[in-house]
């Protein structure tokens, strides 16, 4: 088994699902929420921030310095379980109140639909 072929599988992986995930986020913000219950309503917001929040902190991570003596398969697996890292952190996150812009969403969806 080579390693090479095997991050290289994991990497492709982590694209599909990655864009698979901003291609479910979109969706559901097209969606009409006009009939949408309390719970699908703060779901699709929690989503967002928990984007917004993923987005956030992989613009941070990209000020640190990496290391020059890594190579690529090793750099490209560090990039993998980094972004892996960043988006479970966003998520929980966003589960434990973050930073309070799904409620806001929440509540501005709620007059803006009527409901």
């Amino acid at each position: 088994m080579d390693i090479g072929n095997l991050t290289s599988s994991y990497l492709d992986l982590y694209k599909t699902q990655a864009e698979q995930s901003a291609d479910k986020l979109e969706g559901r913000l097209k969606t009409d929420y006009s009939k949408a219950d309390d719970k699908e309503l703060m779901d699709a917001c929690k989503q967002f921030e928990a984007y917004f929040v993923e987005q956030m902190f992989k613009e941070m991570v990209k000020t640190i310095p990496e290391a020059e003596s890594s190579s690529s398969y090793t750099s490209s697996l560090m990039s993998y379980y980094k972004d892996n890292m960043v988006q479970e952190i966003a998520g929980a996150s966003t589960e434990q109140g973050g930073l309070g812009l799904a409620q806001m969403l929440y509540e501005q969806m709620k007059r803006n639909y009527g409901l």
